[in-house]
């Protein structure tokens, strides 16, 4: 049934998997028995994660492509499932960080943000869902952001393409539960990844990879339809933003102290 979590170690895909958290997630998978796909851009790094699980329960089996190739994500779930079986499991986690503000609009990072977090995710889910609604079965967990929830500074693309991942989660969780496929969404807050530590601005509460990798899959076990975290600081998000919202502009505003900058006028 669609809300059944994942129980025995099965097969599993994980795309974005070379770093963060994809990465992580693939290496606890993995010390469970999981048979762990893993797809990103580059190879190498998908056979360095590979090299340290040999001597795990599960196994990594890579399988190296770009998202945003339609084409390739099809032939990567045919390989699979002709090799290994069915996917019992996808979390589809590819995903890019470029922040933008309003005073450097670049057209190139939206169109990048578009087509590897949403169209990735797109693509993903066009290979995997006729196979899945044919056997009534499996789970696909979505990686979005809890800059979906609402605007954020900087996130001019980023929280855009979140946000239409958290709608495209509930669409499907509508329509799939009576194939009784399962649909969850992760909604992280702050995670340390490669692409964090570019940040220049504080991230409260923020978790290691391997701490956001247990709680998806903790998530994951219970058959929970959105796993977010940590949900102090979530939470906290998710009351906001059932403020109106013109409130909720001026609490961010102050928030994250875009209310004291500069006048540009000035």
């Amino acid at each position: 049934m669609s809300g059944n979590g994942i129980k025995n170690p099965g097969l599993v895909w994980i795309t974005g998997a070379s770093s963060g958290i994809g990465r992580a997630t693939a290496k606890l998978l993995a010390g469970e028995g999981w048979t762990v796909a893993v797809t990103a851009r580059s190879q190498e790094p998908l056979e360095v994660l590979a090299s340290e699980c040999t001597s795990f329960k599960g196994r990594i089996r890579v399988l190296a492509g770009d998202v945003t190739d339609a084409a390739r994500m099809a032939e990567i779930v045919e390989v699979l499932e002709g090799e290994c079986g069915p996917v019992d499991l996808a979390i589809l986690n590819a995903g890019i960080y470029l922040p933008m503000e309003v005073t450097d609009i670049d057209l190139h990072k939206f169109r990048t943000s578009l087509d590897v977090n949403l169209m990735g995710v797109a693509n993903g889910l066009a290979a995997l869902l006729p196979k899945m609604i044919a056997r009534k079965g499996g789970r696909i967990a979505l990686v979005s952001s809890v800059t979906g929830y609402g605007g954020l500074p900087t996130s001019l693309a980023y929280g855009a393409t979140k946000a239409a991942l958290i709608n495209m989660a509930e669409t499907l969780k509508i329509e799939l539960d009576r194939h009784h496929v399962a649909v969850s969404v992760v909604n992280p807050g702050f995670v340390e990844t490669p692409a964090t530590d570019e940040n220049p601005f504080p991230m409260p509460f923020i978790v290691p990879s391997e701490t956001a990798a247990k709680r998806i899959v903790r998530g994951l076990k219970k058959g929970k339809f959105e796993i977010t975290f940590p949900r102090r600081f979530t939470y906290l998000l998710k009351l906001i933003n059932l403020l109106p919202r013109r409130w909720y502009v001026a609490v961010v505003k102050r928030a994250t102290g875009w209310d004291k900058l500069p006048d540009a006028a000035s």
